[in-house]
């Protein structure tokens, strides 16, 4: 796929389909995760496509409306060691914009096994992503406001953003563990335990 002709490409949907050509996906095969980590295509410019806050993706300052297009986009999604965020087949790749984190986790569900509680999250393309050792969620203040505001692990280098009803529902899950000598207010899930904050700054936030 040369760059004029994804540049020249001027709806979601013919730009799906070059990927989907390029991708050698077609049919039921554009289910799964391709292995865009063994890909080492040339770099073709960026492309006016954003994935917004909230999830919702934009591509030449439209939303993109139709979920499968999405869900297509988000399977040759990559994050390199640059730390910007391509598209990415096995000839090219081009450089999108991401305003907070690709994904937005959107659901959670707790249930128990013999590593005790354990958070399972979907996310707004589909992906089902338990919390554990292999995908750790992690919490940033941020902001003058002081937001919580929690990522979960995709993968490779892909987070999900937790939506705000989902992290009030992670918060009433925590509790106080000493780690390091010090109290943290955590949430476990699958035998690993994640600390939010320091127990004491979230007594004074709670004031």
């Amino acid at each position: 796929m040369a760059e004029a002709e994804i540049q020249q490409t001027g709806d979601a949907a013919g730009l799906a389909a070059l990927i989907a050509r390029a991708a050698g996906q077609t049919g039921e095969k554009a289910r799964g995760l391709p292995p865009v980590e063994r890909w080492n295509p040339p770099f073709c410019g960026d492309i006016d496509m954003e994935i917004r806050a909230d999830g919702t993706w934009f591509y030449l300052g439209t939303p993109i409306g139709r979920q499968p297009l999405v869900r297509l986009f988000s399977t040759v999604l990559r994050k390199d060691e640059d730390g910007r965020t391509y598209l990415v087949t096995p000839v090219e790749k081009v450089g999108i914009r991401i305003v907070d984190a690709p994904f937005v986790a959107v659901e959670m569900s707790v249930t128990t096994d013999d590593r005790g509680q354990v958070l399972t999250f979907r996310t707004n393309v589909g992906d089902v992503v338990e919390a554990g050792s292999e995908h750790p969620l992690r919490f940033v203040v941020h902001g003058e406001n002081r937001e919580l505001k929690p990522y979960l692990h995709v993968r490779g280098r892909l987070e999900a953003l937790v939506a705000r009803p989902v992290m009030y529902d992670i918060v009433a899950l925590g509790e106080t563990v000493a780690i390091d000598g010090v109290e943290m207010f955590s949430v476990r899930s699958g035998g690993t335990v994640f600390p939010i904050m320091p127990a004491a700054e979230l007594e004074a936030l709670s004031r």
